[in-house]
């Protein structure tokens, strides 16, 4: 296969594989933070179309207040929807609040589709590994992570699912969720948060992948959290930038 045939998603036989992608403009939020998370999907979905990006735009559909409570406190849930607390930007925005349950509606219909086409899709949404059962913190408010893995897992789709973190960041709400839920027995769970914060790892970091992904190799599901943060030009990252 050419690598411009590679990159255009045509297989050897020349046939256009178009790579689903969950997106709605409802998942963006657009408001003054240091970090951008919440624009974040509508500039990804722009650049990709820049690049000629051979997918196909699937709108998802919001998970609903019942599946957030499933994961999170349900308090914490109705007061963080209503903007009565803080949500994971620290502000009590409505916009953001109503941004939120697209965002894990993304991810959990990325989630199934993988599952029925046994290959692929994309949910190019963030903000999900720091929410706990009743907190927000670092940009996140509820886990979309658990989410999807706790609805597909009580629906009988998987047996198992991995939890690919590759965040700058080490993911202790998704840490606190999987106990809390006594999930460790069916989730498998990486962040490389907890080993990777410096750019003399990045060799090694990159080295370790194909080892992280054949530990979730009896998974039949994994969600990858791809993370921007761990580049050089994030304002929260840097362990990627190659050390000389």
């Amino acid at each position: 296969m050419s690598e411009k045939n590679r990159q255009h998603g045509i297989n050897s036989t020349d046939e256009i594989v178009r790579i689903p992608v969950f997106y709605t403009p409802k998942m963006v939020a657009n408001f003054s933070s240091f970090s951008p998370s919440a624009g974040k999907p509508e500039q990804v979905i722009a650049a990709w179309q820049q690049l000629d990006f051979n997918m196909e735009i699937i709108e998802p559909a919001a998970v609903s207040v019942e599946q957030l409570k499933a994961v999170h406190r349900p308090y914490y849930v109705d007061q963080v929807l209503a903007g009565q607390v803080k949500n994971g930007f620290g502000n009590s925005m409505l916009e953001v609040a109503e941004s939120l349950r697209y965002t894990s509606g993304a991810m959990l219909a990325a989630a199934r589709e993988a599952i029925r086409n046994r290959k692929i899709a994309v949910a190019p949404c963030s903000g999900f590994h720091h929410a706990g059962y009743t907190s927000a913190f670092g940009y996140c408010t509820f886990n979309g992570l658990m989410v999807a893995a706790l609805d597909l897992h009580a629906e009988g789709l998987v047996a198992r699912v991995g939890i690919l973190d590759f965040d700058m960041h080490y993911g202790d709400g998704t840490v606190a969720l999987i106990k809390r839920h006594q999930a460790d027995s069916w989730i498998e769970h990486y962040t490389a948060g907890r080993d990777y914060e410096s750019a003399f790892q990045a060799n090694d970091f990159l080295a370790r992948i194909p080892e992280r992904v054949a530990d979730m190799c009896d998974c039949d599901v994994i969600l990858y959290q791809a993370g921007a943060d761990p580049h050089i030009h994030d304002p929260l990252g840097g362990f990627l930038t190659l050390h000389n």
